[in-house]
């Protein structure tokens, strides 16, 4: 593959596991990419998901909570247990 065949537009299908980890995304893509990305898991059928943010300075997390507190159809969410991530991932749990 050279240079004339990249194509900065190319559109990626992830899969949807209930897991997102933004630390492969770019932290202004966030507040598009978590609305849309639980929207795709609700779709699928997920109702139980972790959002992987870091542990840094916090301001992923607070990104992601702030979305989460503006959601009908987030039932709750709170910071994972230290075997799921601990306070650099976000347990959120769907209505049904």
């Amino acid at each position: 593959m050279n240079d004339d065949d990249f194509d900065p537009d190319a559109v990626t299908a992830l899969p949807i596991d209930g897991v997102l980890d933004l630390h492969t995304f770019a932290p202004s893509d966030v507040p598009a990419l978590v609305p849309a990305w639980i929207d795709e898991c609700r779709d699928a059928g997920l109702t139980e998901l972790r959002i992987v943010h870091g542990k840094g300075k916090g301001v992923l997390r607070r990104t992601v909570h702030a979305i989460l507190e503006r959601r009908d159809d987030v039932a709750s969410f709170a910071l994972a247990p230290p075997d799921r991530g601990g306070w650099g991932a976000t347990l959120v749990t769907l209505k049904a």
